[in-house]
């Protein structure tokens, strides 16, 4: 009789990879991966254990398992590994697994993995139920979360300037010190058929309600919808911002005059001198067209 408390075994000799950034969340991402490679090698599957020695290295690893056929690719990281797993995976058909050991972790929040039990989410690659869901393009490149293009992404630009502190308080240092000299941002945003042009703080493209480790600036926004939202923040003084600014990221912020939400399938934004980070990893100066990619991706949640 099959106990429902033992994860039903793979055929032995499914192939997969793990590739680690034994890094993240402060050294967690090489125990992690410890406790999960003996538990998937345990239930039957052939592992080839990756690992980069920095970004480029470790996102050719990842194209290469793809091209040789891998069952699935499996990152154990945060969302920063996430990010570079997905530019291997999108499209191909080959499924993406996730061993959470990161700081933020809002991919796996969204998918209901166990974000500190690294076995219980090796678990759920042993299980392998698929789930499909959307992606955000913008020319080559993908983004799972929300790409933050006003004033989140200045702070962070200054925060990855910054050796000291280490972990939020760097992210709050980098915020105070924005502010002093912030001015808002001319933006053109095309929104499908609609042409914006807004004075704002910051703009948000979601593919899903969060990003920095649950801050729901995007709330609302479903995986599956075939649909970007958009927040827009107008205008406001800095006093109002300072005093909105924890507000932003409980995804309580209906009831701010200047909070500005549409959903769509395609945005263009442009604003002088503004470089966008996605899922948290830097990634590219406005002007950028952003498309929703139906179905684009396939998880094992």
């Amino acid at each position: 009789m099959h106990d429902p408390a033992v994860p039903d075994r793979p055929v032995r000799g499914r192939e997969i990879a793990l590739l680690t950034n034994p890094t993240a969340g402060r050294g967690r991402g090489a125990r992690h991966r410890d406790a999960a490679l003996t538990r998937l090698r345990e239930s039957g599957f052939v592992v080839r254990n990756l690992q980069g020695r920095d970004a480029d290295e470790a996102a050719d690893l990842a194209r290469a398992c793809v091209t040789d056929g891998v069952e699935a690719l499996v990152v154990c990281g945060g969302d920063g590994l996430v990010h570079l797993g997905v530019q291997a995976v999108a499209g191909t058909g080959t499924p993406l697994g996730l061993i959470p050991s990161g700081t933020g972790n809002d991919v796996a929040r969204y998918l209901g993995i166990p974000r500190t039990d690294p076995v219980a989410a090796a678990d759920r690659i042993i299980a392998s139920r698929l789930r499909t869901i959307d992606l955000a393009r913008s020319g080559e490149r993908w983004f799972v979360t929300v790409l933050a293009a006003g004033f989140d992404a200045i702070v962070n630009e200054r925060a990855n300037t910054m050796t000291w502190p280490r972990g939020q308080m760097r992210y709050n240092l980098a915020t105070l010190a924005e502010l002093r000299t912030f001015r808002p941002i001319p933006y053109v945003l095309q929104l499908d058929d609609e042409t914006m042009e807004r004075e704002a703080m910051l703009v948000a493209v979601g593919n899903g309600p969060s990003f920095g480790g649950g801050l729901r600036i995007t709330e609302g926004a479903l995986l599956d919808d075939g649909l970007l939202d958009v927040v827009v923040i107008t205008r406001m003084s800095k006093s109002k911002l300072v005093r909105s600014y924890p507000r932003l990221f409980t995804g309580r912020i209906d009831g701010v005059a200047e909070y500005v939400h549409r959903r769509v399938r395609t945005v263009t934004v442009a604003a002088p001198g503004i470089v966008s980070y996605a899922d948290g990893e830097r990634f590219g100066p406005l002007p950028l067209t952003i498309e929703c990619v139906p179905g684009a991706l396939d998880v094992i949640a």
